[in-house]
């Protein structure tokens, strides 16, 4: 039977992190949390739960997750975000695993909800990800957004979990605006540190390509006026993110990270 450490990284979570913890009890041997300097309860409701708190500077999702994973002292590392939970499926599906791995590292379906419906659609579900692994043979990758974990040694054997991880992304469209900001500037510095440059074709054409594909090609439409909305703001996101490029790198505009 192998233990596993579940770690999660958190700043201004006190409405979701006891959602999450409680979920993780069925199947975590030890639950890390590392906090960006929280202003509400989160570390407080974490502790209570049974958690071990650590705190570090937020400067990126890859690096604060990279972290998180340094202070698990278990090998198999479960990693989740605040707003997830797992289900009853997927929790029976890791416990199986857990008293005999057949892989190296589990990709596990995300079920997004989005201002209280279920998005099936859009390209946001399945998106199966690694997200139990031996962390001898995987690992996060440092990016500041759209950090991953992926395979670190070229024979790790790579399974499926049945089951999802619920994903609660976005109360209300105000909450998703607010994330839009935030990764769109993460997004755009990452894709400037890579010497990325974008075009006025590129801007005009790539979140209209976006919304339609999104929308029309991955069944969008089949979610109803939210998937309308995910997939709009699907589009905005990739344009504020182009505009951020072409501002920071042509327009010499770039704010000092904060």
């Amino acid at each position: 039977m192998i233990k596993v450490s579940a770690v999660i990284i958190t700043y201004n979570e006190e409405q979701n992190i006891e959602r999450c913890l409680c979920s993780l009890s069925p199947v975590a041997d030890e639950i890390i949390v590392v906090d960006s300097f929280s202003k509400d309860k989160t570390t407080e409701i974490a502790e209570r739960l049974g958690a071990t708190v650590y705190y570090n500077e937020f400067k990126g999702f890859g690096s604060q997750k990279c972290f998180a994973i340094s202070k698990a002292t278990n090998n198999w590392v479960l990693s989740l975000d605040a707003d997830e939970v797992i289900s009853e499926e997927l929790s029976a599906s890791i416990n199986k695993e857990k008293a005999g791995p057949q892989a190296d590292g589990y990709n596990i379906n995300i079920l997004p909800n989005y201002c209280g419906k279920w998005i099936r659609h859009c390209g946001w579900y399945p998106q199966p990800k690694l997200r139990l692994f031996d962390r001898n043979k995987c690992g996060m990758n440092d990016y500041k957004v759209h950090e991953s974990i992926v395979a670190k040694v070229p024979d790790a054997k790579i399974g499926k979990l049945q089951g999802d991880i619920l994903h609660y992304s976005y109360k209300s469209l105000s909450d998703h605006t607010r994330k839009i900001e935030l990764y769109s500037e993460l997004a755009a510095r990452n894709a400037i540190g890579k010497g990325e440059r974008v075009t006025i074709v590129k801007i005009a054409l790539g979140p209209l390509w976006k919304f339609v594909y999104n929308y029309v090609f991955r069944g969008g439409f089949l979610d109803g006026y939210m998937g309308y909305i995910v997939c709009k703001n699907i589009a905005y996101t990739g344009f504020i993110k182009y505009v951020k490029i072409k501002l920071y790198t042509e327009y010499s505009n770039l704010p000092p990270e904060k």
